[in-house]
């Protein structure tokens, strides 16, 4: 079965054709620039290498109609028409408390994420465009929602509620809601195969570090705690991200400067986190070579960063009365050793036994241990694969089978 799963931003698609049985990847890449005149389509070549390609488009069903010409070119397909597509796997932000697992997509369904739409204003309009445009341009395959907030919907009350007026929550469904979801659903599972223990006897922290970065707390196979909230800007510190912030520095900040909402908004979501602390990047590959310069300011933001997630791990392994294993995925937790092991050396009171020169081997795509043999808790690196969860449920729902966790 041939799985297109699309990942949609406000002005980019990204794509992956996933023959599913074998879980082998035919085709991947991703539009950029939607809407604008240097659009282009970026294609990842069999050697690994990758190419752009100019497009006119100006929007999201223009980019789609690339992919799919793309996808059945003569000298970038791999496909010789769009029957060969059997099903489309859409990633949505967020499925509010209406959705706690994956579902085919149906005129009622399209209704819900679209009542969503006033907590997710950035997202979800987005990812029902690429929803909308596959309707249009093929109507009678079946397509599926995943969302991210899915498998955080097994929190309980006291971890997901505010302690705001009640009336906030009942008439407005402010609470939190967790981001992240299926790359800690996938990551989470995996290590357990990698470890060969089962799943659903597990105490696991999962963390996804890299511009967006979320911890997980994942007891028998469910979420029961996360870090981000309502929206994905609560939590750690992150790459343009404040994380946690004291609510009245916020409005103190508002007032002396008089800055409106939608102002202030920006400055925490796309000029704080390590950007604003370092003053260099949000990258940390410009980071660390700030550090090597001696700039004292990239320090400051690497130890804030770190410590951060240490804090995390520890409030963590106390909501669960102990950690069995530690994972780190995303663009940071799988490239940068500096960080696990700033975060694990400090661990040894959970019994983490760090092991140095297995850190030091764990680069890009790279999974396994971390942690010394004899380490009572086991810390892994697991790079995280989002679009296989994403074709697996996909799979598993238009062959009318049970979505499993």
């Amino acid at each position: 079965m041939n799985i297109l799963v699309l990942n949609c931003g406000s002005s980019s698609a990204k794509y992956k054709l996933i023959e599913i049985k074998e879980n082998k990847t035919l085709a991947e890449g991703g539009v950029e620039k939607i809407g604008l005149p240097d659009a282009f389509i970026k294609v990842k070549l069999n050697d690994g290498s990758k190419k752009e390609i100019p497009l006119n488009i100006s929007d999201h069903i223009g980019a789609i109609k690339s992919i799919l010409d793309i996808l059945t070119s003569h000298d970038y397909g791999c496909i010789k028409s769009f029957d060969e597509i059997d099903a489309v796997g859409h990633r949505v932000v967020h499925g509010g408390e209406k959705f706690s697992k994956s579902v085919l997509i149906t005129p009622e369904v399209k209704d819900m994420i679209k009542e969503c739409y006033s907590i997710a204003p950035l997202h979800n309009p987005v990812n029902m465009m690429g929803i909308e445009a596959i309707d249009k341009i093929l109507p009678n395959v079946p397509q599926v929602a995943v969302f991210d907030t899915a498998f955080h919907q097994t929190m309980p009350a006291r971890s997901y509620m505010y302690p705001l007026p009640m009336k906030f929550y009942t008439e407005d469904h402010v609470r939190r809601y967790g981001f992240h979801g299926t790359s800690h659903r996938y990551v989470s599972r995996r290590v357990c195969e990698l470890l060969g223990v089962p799943y659903k006897e597990q105490k696991i922290i999962s963390c996804h570090i890299g511009n967006g970065a979320s911890i997980t707390a994942v007891m028998n196979g469910k979420s029961i705690d996360t870090t981000m909230g309502l929206t994905p800007v609560e939590g750690l510190m992150m790459g343009t991200r404040a994380g946690d912030v004291d609510p009245g520095a916020i409005f103190f900040l508002m007032e002396k400067h008089g800055l409106t909402a939608q102002e202030m908004s920006n400055i925490v979501n796309k000029k704080s986190g390590m950007l604003g602390i370092s003053g260099i990047s949000s990258d940390m590959r410009e980071v660390d070579s700030a550090i090597e310069q001696g700039n004292e300011r990239a320090k400051l933001g690497l130890d804030m960063y770190q410590h951060r997630i240490l804090k995390t791990i520890g409030a963590f392994a106390a909501e669960m009365n102990g950690v069995d294993i530690i994972v780190f995925t995303g663009g940071v937790g799988e490239n940068q050793g500096v960080t696990r092991e700033g975060v694990c050396r400090n661990l040894e009171f959970l019994g983490v036994k760090f092991d140095h020169e297995a850190n030091k081997q764990m680069i890009r795509g790279r999974e396994g241990l971390i942690s010394a043999p004899d380490s009572r808790v086991k810390v892994a690196v697991v790079p995280t694969d989002e679009e296989y969860m994403i074709a697996r449920d996909t799979e598993a729902i238009v062959e009318g089978h049970e979505i499993t966790d």
